[in-house]
């Protein structure tokens, strides 16, 4: 069973990938993964393949997609900060890289299961308190404006039967380990992670600010759990609200200073940053994720169980 990865190089993309090695009790492991990125996997697995180019490249993107390949996870994008500031890098990356793999998904033997990774930022104002799976899409930024586009290819390239789509909205995710990214809310992961290695790190919205949070572990799982997730089950709805935890910075904070004490959260201070504000701000804060609880995704507890499982892995 040959499996692909886009942005299989990357934080999430190397996680999934050993996830799909690994298996389950339920699901058979990948014999064969395919990664597709600009540089390539750091897994040294014979099982592990590297196509290193852009995605936003036809040619590349046909050369990638091997005949054999019965599931692909679509991760790689711009993220929300270069989005804005580079919006032509955008629309070619995030639009043009989702279409050229939809297309070279045309020449294979029978649709295969895609996993979208598209986002929360797909939504903006005016928001209720919980969002429902129904709720129209109003994106405020670039990022989301470019990710909803990409859902409607694959949803399009679903009901033409190109492929068995569908298209995942992912939390914020945190707590990350490494270096900042260039996402709006890279700053979820640095209130937490840079005090804990004694570096100063700065709030940039609101410490009451909603934020939509899942945790890398649960991340990982639920989008490995979308490949197998039966049509049947789907049914004609091929977007889905991943489950998260509404969290606000002060609940991380707060998570923080159990976990390491009052010296080590004041290591963290408040810089309000307007652009930021507004786009995060746009975000949902919580969402009605029944739907997606019943067809087997699973939640993380709160912010504690975040903050403990980074801690875990640090070590």
């Amino acid at each position: 069973m040959t499996m692909l990865v886009t942005g299989g190089a990357g934080f999430l993309g190397t996680r999934l990938i050993q996830r799909l090695l690994a298996g389950t009790a339920q699901v058979q492991a990948a014999t064969r993964v395919i990664c597709v990125d600009q540089v390539a996997s750091p897994l040294a697995d014979a099982r592990v393949v590297s196509h290193v180019g852009s995605i936003a490249d036809p040619g590349f993107v046909a050369t990638a997609v091997e005949p054999d390949v019965t599931a692909i996870w679509h991760l790689a994008a711009v993220l929300s900060g270069q989005s804005d500031a580079e919006p032509d890098l955008a629309l070619t990356v995030n639009v043009g890289g989702t279409q050229a793999l939809l297309e070279a998904c045309r020449r294979l033997a029978s649709p295969p299961r895609f996993v979208f990774a598209s986002t929360i930022a797909v939504f903006g104002r005016p928001l209720p308190d919980v969002v429902p799976e129904d709720l129209a899409l109003r994106p405020a930024s670039t990022y989301g404006t470019t990710k909803a586009i990409a859902e409607l290819l694959v949803l399009e390239a679903t009901r033409r039967g190109v492929v068995d789509g569908l298209a995942c909205r992912v939390p914020t995710v945190s707590v990350r380990p490494g270096q900042p990214n260039s996402a709006m809310s890279s700053f979820v992961s640095g209130i937490v992670r840079e005090p804990l290695a004694g570096v100063d790190s700065v709030c940039p919205v609101p410490l009451d600010t909603r934020l939509w949070v899942a945790s890398p572990a649960t991340t990982t799982a639920n989008l490995a759990h979308a490949g197998v997730v039966g049509p049947e089950a789907l049914g004609p709805v091929r977007t889905l609200n991943l489950p998260g935890v509404t969290l606000t910075p002060a609940d991380l904070l707060d998570s923080l200073e159990r976990a390491a004490g009052p010296t080590t959260r004041a290591l963290v201070r408040l810089a309000p940053d307007a652009r930021i504000s507004t786009v995060v701000g746009s975000w949902p804060g919580a969402f009605d994720v029944s739907r997606a609880l019943a067809l087997g995704f699973t939640i993380d507890r709160d912010a504690d169980a975040l903050v403990a499982q980074y801690l875990a892995e640090r070590v």
